[in-house]
């Protein structure tokens, strides 16, 4: 379970790591792209709006978000460790 935990951090480093890579390659309209897809950001990588209102460095956002997707993932791993062994 612990492995499975800490591939949902993984995971949750590389979402908002791409997110930070894509703002940067499409730097001069970042913008008008990010607004194209706030919607996905926001459900993505939640820090992000925190970010609105207040400056978060791109390695807050990293850890913030590893650690939101560490605790989904030991919600969602406890639920189904509870579910499988309920049959």
């Amino acid at each position: 379970m612990k492995y499975r935990i800490a591939i949902w951090a993984s995971v949750g480093f590389l979402v908002a790591g791409f997110w930070a890579l894509f703002a940067i390659a499409t730097f001069p309209s970042t913008s008008e792209r990010m607004r194209d897809f706030w919607t996905l950001i926001s459900l993505t990588c939640p820090v992000a709006i925190a970010g609105m209102h207040h400056p978060v460095s791109l390695y807050e956002t990293l850890a913030a978000n590893a650690v939101t997707y560490a605790l989904v993932g030991l919600i969602v791993e406890t639920l189904r460790h509870q579910l499988r062994h309920a049959k």
